[in-house]
């Protein structure tokens, strides 16, 4: 029996704001940042698995099949999605909507989620998600799931609500107005002052048949060399993100506010949010402290020892062959640091 909504996980992405604990052999979905054994990927698939009705329904795009495959053993093979070269979210989306419509036909209601969230509450979001598998089904829509910001974050996309669609399971769903990448910190600011934002989840739910026909309108470069030459076209396709693709296109478009627990996990500071309320440091790993304030540490290593004196809004990250110091507001410029690594050849093994 088909359940109602069919999960799909995008497990790619680098996760480069996570170096040197991601890298390109292991990045951020696969590790491990807290206590609970699990990483990333398979907590989200063990939240999914409720919703898929076991692994029958349960899909995966990415293309490091050797690691998914190690970490979700009981993923049947056909469920898996090999991409030959990652190519963004544009073209993952595609192909896994055109491969679910094969199977189970246009009528089919999938649900696309990134492999590395943070979700507090699993129940509140079977819940959303239900009530938003029945939006996608009555309006033949493309369904994504808003978060009340918690704070002007310039790090997050933000849709704005527009006009109110109805009540599905005692959740207001809207039309989508428009989505705005990454904004300024005033402009942040002045959205969560307004009300009528949220942030961008990346969740995504509709009929696949939908959104199928919407990719062929808005973004033809991206599915006709799929739905032409299948699987073998994939390496071609241009790089681009579902949200340039279509969703800031489509007129299909709808945002189910979302009330969970929630947190994308972009960079070390996330670690400091799911901290417990009036932590100093958050450390995992053997950390000595003395006068140190605002500190994130990390070492991968449990025989391993950070010591700090002295210092304040810190992270400090131990991984392997590399130590990681940098200041909690710079921690978006990891990116730029790595971009310094790759110019020694000495060090590719680093990265």
């Amino acid at each position: 029996m088909t359940p109602a909504l069919i999960p799909v996980i995008l497990a790619g992405g680098k996760g480069e704001r996570f170096w040197p604990l991601s890298r390109q052999g292991r990045p951020k979905q696969f590790l491990c940042l807290d206590d609970s054994g699990e990483s990333l990927l398979q907590r989200t698939a063990g939240r999914l698995l409720p919703l898929a009705g076991g692994w029958d329904h349960l899909w995966v795009i990415t293309a490091q099949g050797d690691a998914v495959q190690a970490q979700l053993p009981n993923l049947h093979r056909e469920n898996l999605l090999l991409e030959p070269q990652g190519r963004d979210t544009g073209p993952a989306v595609a192909w896994a909507a055109w491969a679910v419509q094969q199977r189970y036909g246009s009528d089919a209601v999938i649900g696309i989620f990134p492999a590395d969230p943070w979700i507090g509450d699993d129940s509140a979001l079977h819940q959303t998600l239900a009530a938003a598998a029945e939006a996608a089904q009555q309006t033949q829509g493309i369904v994504t799931l808003g978060i009340q910001p918690a704070y002007p974050a310039t790090g997050y996309g933000y849709i704005e609500r527009g006009e109110p669609w109805g009540s599905v399971r005692g959740l207001m769903a809207y039309r989508v107005a428009r989505f705005t990448e990454k904004p300024d910190r005033a402009t942040a600011e002045a959205f969560v002052a307004s009300g009528c934002y949220s942030w961008n989840s990346g969740m995504f739910i509709f009929p696949v048949g939908a959104v199928l026909e919407e990719l062929q309108h808005h973004a033809p470069t991206v599915i006709e060399p799929l739905l032409r030459e299948g699987v073998t076209g994939y390496a071609a396709l241009p790089k681009i993100s579902f949200d340039y693709a279509v969703m800031e296109k489509t007129q299909r478009a709808y945002v189910l506010p979302a009330t969970f627990p929630w947190d994308d996990l972009g960079d070390w500071t996330a670690l400091e949010r799911l901290a417990p309320p009036g932590a100093v440091n958050v450390a995992h790993g053997c950390h000595v402290a003395l006068d140190t304030n605002g500190a994130i540490v990390y070492a991968s290593d449990p025989q391993e020892v950070i010591a700090t004196l002295g210092v304040e809004n810190l992270v400090i990250v131990r991984d392997g062959a590399v130590t990681l110091v940098v200041a909690k507001d710079r921690v978006q410029d990891i990116k730029k640091l790595l971009a310094e690594v790759r110019t020694r050849p000495d060090l590719a093994s680093l990265l």
